[in-house]
């Protein structure tokens, strides 16, 4: 069962994903078309949420599937 407690196991690989393409998030953000603030969020583990057409575009503009940004860490 998912906890509100801020232990969350699910990691963003964004930053790994930018660096491989020589890509900078504010890039990422034009061509995505959101916030570099909310891209900001998404690659520190901060975001609670992501909407499945901003996941999708993401994915679309780094070539990647959503398995490569998004992975799910052992428990501790």
């Amino acid at each position: 069962m998912p906890t509100e407690d801020g232990d969350g196991r699910v990691h963003c690989r964004l930053d790994e994903l930018l660096a491989e393409r020589g890509m900078t998030l504010a890039r990422l953000a034009e061509l995505v078309g959101v916030t570099v603030v909310n891209l900001s969020v998404l690659k520190n583990d901060r975001a609670r949420a992501i909407r499945f057409s901003t996941l999708t575009a993401i994915c679309d503009v780094l070539q990647c599937e959503v398995g490569e940004l998004l992975v799910v860490t052992p428990h501790a």
